[in-house]
């Protein structure tokens, strides 16, 4: 028997969303380099992207009282399906589920270039988090590191946060870098997520 795409999978107390492969960037230290899926889980390669109704009953198949969180995160750039991924959203906070749920979005950042459009607004609404991978501290190296197709895509990254950061929403709004690169451009990195009005995560190559 054919097995299931893996739309829905756990990471500690999380549970996340696997909507989409498409992604703008080709990251050098991306996860999905050198395996099928991410922390355990079955492949996160899809065989078709979602539709909102897959992705629902994958959802109501979750105990959600047991997560601290919802997360889109996938072998992909969430913001690529962007009104897909609203719509669900939209499901989740209008009643699918009879309890309050934190959702967070992990994202590259480049969701206004890759929908054409400013979508900060959009998202801060539908988001309790945003967290952004900001992978360098500045535009040569960021370029170097994340390998987008969009030329000016450091510039947009930063105005996005800067938007997300100064919507009229209450959402949380953090920036990450990988505990590859050195600690000076760590520090660097910090600087200019406080400069942006956001956190700064470091996370580890495995989390």
């Amino acid at each position: 028997m054919k097995k299931a795409m893996t739309i829905t999978y756990e990471v500690g107390d999380n549970l996340y969303i696997n909507i989409t492969n498409k992604c703008p960037c080709a990251c050098t230290f991306c996860i999905r380099n050198n395996a099928d899926g991410a922390y355990g889980s079955d492949p996160l390669w899809l065989e078709h992207e979602p539709s909102v109704n897959e992705i629902m009953n994958d959802i109501c198949k979750r105990d959600l009282s047991k997560y601290n969180e919802i997360v889109f995160c996938g072998y992909g750039e969430p913001t690529c399906r962007l009104d897909t991924m609203l719509s669900v959203i939209r499901l989740i906070r209008g009643g699918a589920f009879d309890m309050p749920v934190k959702i967070r979005l992990n994202t590259n950042g480049l969701s206004d270039l890759i929908n054409e459009r400013s979508t900060a607004g959009e998202l801060s609404r539908a988001f309790d988090t945003i967290s952004i991978s900001l992978n360098a501290p500045d535009k040569e190296k960021y370029m170097a590191v994340t390998r987008p197709k969009f030329p000016d895509a450091f510039e947009s990254l930063k105005k996005f946060t800067s938007d997300c950061v100064n919507s009229r929403q209450k959402v949380k709004v953090v920036m990450s870098v990988v505990d590859v690169i050195p600690p000076e451009e760590i520090e660097a990195s910090r600087k200019l997520a406080e400069s942006l009005g956001a956190e700064l995560r470091v996370r580890s190559y495995d989390s």
